[in-house]
This record gives structure tokens, C-alpha cells and sequence, in this order.
């Protein structure tokens, strides 16, 4: 653990507002995962338990549609990612792969757990802070959605939005 993780996570939505005691606590509890290029995190479809902070590299998520891989966007150092296994109990939604080599933290739901012993108001203080990262991701795919249905839309009216 390092001044420098500590720092990485304060600047995140996530942890904002917890304490550094908490925050060093929290990392002597996790481990440190490397991933090649080209290698996955976790596939779409598989069990989650933990989620990933970006220390170095980039991430491709990528979604599997009619026999294609589709990717939804891209993460650097600072991103997480796989935090919705941490609230809910389906399988992972995505797939994640390192577009470059990789350095991430990864905090299960052991990890979680431990800290809800040592600190529940800073434990639920967590949970609230992905509960509004989650909403803020929803939010972006909803407009996403929205935009991607009025253009069919217009498109079975014959009205071109390009030229509007």
C-alpha cells in the first residue's frame, strides 16, 4: 500500500469523503492484480465478487451481441469497474479486457464485509457512493438509449436529424 493508492482512490467518486484511516485499511485487505495485454479481468456472464480499480493501462468492456463483441466504452487509471457484483448477485454484464497491460486493486465483497466490521458508517458510506456511480452510469445509457431510439425513430418517419 502507498500514499499514491490512497490518493487514487480519494480522487474516485466511489471513496470520496472516506477517511485515509479507513482507505489504508481497506487496501491492506485487498490484492494488487496484473493483467497482460489482451488478457481478461472476467468474461461477461461469470459470477462477480469484487471490483477493479485502475491503477495503470486501459480497459476495453465489451459486450457480446449476435456472435459479435461489441465495445461500450473504454476505462484508464482512476476508472473502476465490476461494481455492480458488489450489489447485486447476477452474472457480470460485461467483459473486460486489457487493452494494455494492467495494474488494478481488487476489493471483493470479503474485503466489503471486513469493512463493515472495522467502520459501518464508512462501509455504507461506500455503498451509497456506488449506488450513485451505478446511477450515473444508468443515467449516460438511458440518454444513450433514448438517442439511439429517436434516431430509429425519425428514421421510419423520413425525417434526417443529421440535417436538422
Amino acid at each position: 500500500m502507498s500514499d499514491l493508492q490512497i490518493k487514487l482512490l480519494q480522487d474516485m467518486p466511489i471513496f470520496g469523503a472516506i477517511r485515509e484511516d479507513v482507505l489504508r485499511y481497506l487496501l491492506e485487505q485487498t490484492r494488487m492484480v496484473e493483467v497482460a495485454a489482451g488478457d481478461f479481468f472476467y468474461h461477461e456472464g461469470e459470477q462477480g465478487h469484487s471490483l477493479y480499480v485502475l491503477e495503470s493501462g486501459t480497459v476495453s468492456i465489451l459486450k457480446h451481441w449476435h456472435e459479435h463483441e461489441l465495445e461500450l466504452g473504454r476505462f484508464g487509471p482512476g476508472d473502476c469497474f465490476g461494481e455492480m457484483s458488489l450489489l447485486d448477485p447476477n452474472p457480470r454484464s460485461a467483459s473486460v479486457r486489457a487493452v494494455d497491460a494492467c495494474v488494478a486493486i481488487e476489493i471483493g465483497n470479503v474485503e466489503l464485509y471486513g469493512l463493515f466490521k472495522y467502520d459501518l458508517e464508512q462501509f455504507t458510506l461506500i455503498q451509497m457512493n456506488i449506488s450513485r456511480e451505478l446511477c450515473r452510469r444508468l443515467r449516460i445509457t438511458g440518454d444513450m438509449l433514448f438517442k439511439a431510439r429517436m434516431g430509429e425513430m425519425a428514421e421510419s418517419m423520413g425525417i434526417n436529424l443529421r440535417s436538422a
